[in-house]
């Protein structure tokens, strides 16, 4: 509890001038009791420093610590707003200094500092990486600083990036060509890589797991099988196969579209720009099909689970052939009877329609020399009646 220290207080002298006021025929209200009810937070903060026993400062103090624990349970910064972690990557030169008309060479991403996410960046994290960006490269806030004479350029980057990554359908495409995946889909492992590495096994898991993980992100159908372990199903494998020759890719390519000058009236050119664009389209989208076919029959022929699953069955069937045992290599005398039983019927039904076929073939053959001989005595009457 605090200390209550009494203070003596002297009140100063009256003026020599002064009189009490004079009397008014306004009435004083008579006096009520109330009862007041302690409440609100410094009545709070008083009950927690009486039973905690804790100064002013001790109880500031933990009230702050408090808060901070909270704000880092929900993930949230300083300002109690929730920032998702984006938007504070490390800006270089390079990226500060690009040209905002040439926005299509751009990589929207690290422009708005969501290179370590790209494509798996929620619409809340873009939203919040933005109002970063804008806070930091707003024309407004930077005018008259030195060394700032691009940040105008920058800005204008920024509000592309948002505009590109906010549309569902740019962004789609824009994630069809990104970037930042052109030398990772051409580096592929090789055949030789994989003989090559130290544990084969092991190096084949890694890296083609990274690339089918890569490609998923194309894929219509989702979930999407992923390559899995060594010890996988021979089911699990054929469905990861059967999938993935038979993908269904969403990709498209009219981000590299040529773009059409709105400024021009030739109607012609705009016909055959577009005409051009749709072919280009279409021949990207054949060689990327083409590609993660290479792709796919490389992994089947360099998966070990394959060469696995085929000596299991080959076991399954040897250990089935000695579990039988008995006569004839574990084929009962019965079922050898039944079995040539069978057989010969088979032989005595397809001899029988072998003998019907040639029986309906002669009778065919019989009708036409019949009906060429009648046409020829047809016409030797008629060449006799000429005659005549």
């Amino acid at each position: 509890m605090a200390n209550i220290v009494k203070v003596p207080v002297v009140p100063t002298a009256l003026k020599s001038d002064w009189s009490p006021p004079q009397p008014t025929a306004k009435s004083i209200s008579p006096l009520v009791e109330r009862r007041l009810l302690p409440a609100g937070t410094a009545y709070l903060g008083h009950v927690r420093r009486a039973v905690h026993k804790l100064t002013f400062e001790e109880h500031d103090k933990h009230v702050e610590e408090e808060q901070k624990r909270l704000n880092a349970l929900n993930g949230n910064g300083a300002d109690g707003e929730d920032d998702l972690g984006v938007g504070d990557e490390e800006e270089n030169e390079d990226l500060l200094t690009l040209d905002p008309k040439e926005w299509k060479k751009q990589d929207h991403y690290a422009v708005l500092g969501l290179s370590h996410l790209r494509y798996k960046a929620t619409p809340d994290q873009i939203k919040i990486a933005h109002r970063k960006k804008v806070l930091k490269h707003h024309p407004d806030k930077k005018a008259g600083a030195v060394g700032d004479s691009n940040d105008d350029a920058f800005f204008k980057c920024i509000q592309k990036a948002m505009e590109v990554l906010t549309n569902p359908e740019r962004r789609r495409q824009f994630d069809s060509v990104d970037p930042h995946y052109e030398d990772l889909e051409a580096d592929v492992p090789t055949a030789k890589q994989v003989k090559d590495a130290k544990d084969p096994q092991k190096y084949f898991f890694k890296e083609f797991s990274a690339v089918f993980e890569r490609e998923a992100r194309f894929s219509k159908k989702q979930p999407v099988p992923m390559l899995g372990q060594y010890d996988a199903s021979k089911e699990e494998v054929e469905g990861f196969y059967d999938f993935w020759y038979n993908f269904d890719s969403w990709r498209s390519f009219e981000y590299l579209d040529k773009e059409i000058n709105e400024g021009s009236d030739n109607r012609d050119d705009k016909r055959y720009t577009e005409k051009k664009n749709k072919s280009e389209r279409a021949r990207r989208k054949k060689e990327d099909t083409a590609r993660l076919r290479q792709i796919v029959d490389l992994t089947l022929s360099l998966d070990p689970r394959i060469k696995r699953i085929k000596e299991e069955e080959k076991a399954a069937r040897e250990a089935k052939k000695k579990g039988k045992g008995g006569a004839a290599n574990g084929v009962s005398q019965k079922q050898k009877e039944e079995e040539e039983k069978k057989k010969a019927e088979e032989e005595a039904k397809k001899k029988e329609e072998e003998e019907k076929v040639a029986r309906a073939e002669a009778k065919k053959a019989k009708a036409a020399a019949a009906n060429a001989a009648k046409k020829a005595r047809r016409q030797a009457r008629a060449a006799e009646e000429t005659a005549a």
